[in-house]
């Protein structure tokens, strides 16, 4: 497999089987992940593999919270508004994975077990999250973050694992705090949910879209 075609077909994947994924190839993947760059060659991430008992209980108290309507608390603030171009095309893929799990849009019901699934990581049986000393200038360390996570998804497809970037993961901090024993000198910054992806099913099927690079970019000569 090269770059381009992983990079291309990797997807977000919303439905796991429940094999588990051996420890040996989490780490397998994390050694080759760490080799991410980073500014300064600093290095700065902290990486949490969670599995097992753990991991259930996580995903039983994160629903929990969410099924309760607890307002979220995530270490990082979530953006709730963005320019009308980049809301488009975060409402067209939200249209389109409830398309392909058929949940009307009147659906209640429907949608808040789709929320939960999202909490319980789409019954992934691994989560990876992804840390940083508050020490760590925040602006920075995210993009080393967002390097390091990338990939991992990569190295994860490479593999014929699937995995889902996924902010119900550090919406409730406080629960890794407590059941994974982070502590309060990280800033939890992000998960990913991570296993053998279920093939087969629309909703890690449906047609993705990127916008065209005259859209996203400019040249100056």
């Amino acid at each position: 497999m090269d770059v381009l075609e992983a990079v291309k077909n990797r997807r977000s994947i919303r439905q796991f089987k429940t094999d588990t994924v051996p420890e040996s190839l989490i780490r397998e993947i994390l050694a080759a992940a760490v080799w991410a760059p980073s500014w300064g060659n600093t290095q700065p991430w902290e990486i949490v593999v969670v599995t097992g008992d753990k991991l259930e209980e996580f995903k039983k108290a994160n629903k929990k919270l969410q099924m309760d309507g607890a307002a979220p608390q995530p270490d990082t603030v979530m953006p709730t508004t963005w320019p009308e171009t980049i809301k488009q095309r975060y409402n067209d893929v939200g249209k389109k994975v409830l398309t392909s799990l058929n949940i009307a849009r009147g659906d209640k019901e429907a949608r808040q077990s789709y929320y939960s699934d999202m909490h319980t990581l789409f019954g992934a049986p691994a989560m990876l999250l992804y840390c940083l000393d508050h020490g760590i200038a925040r602006e920075y360390g995210m993009l080393d973050i967002g390097a390091i996570i990338q990939t991992t998804c990569l190295l994860a497809y490479e593999k014929g694992l699937g995995a889902c970037i996924l902010s119900a993961t550090v919406l409730y901090p406080q629960i890794a705090r407590e059941i994974i024993q982070i502590p309060d000198s990280m800033a939890i910054i992000m998960g990913i949910a991570l296993g053998y992806p279920v093939a087969q099913t629309p909703v890690n099927a449906f047609d993705r879209e990127r916008a065209p690079l005259e859209e996203v970019t400019r040249w100056v000569k």
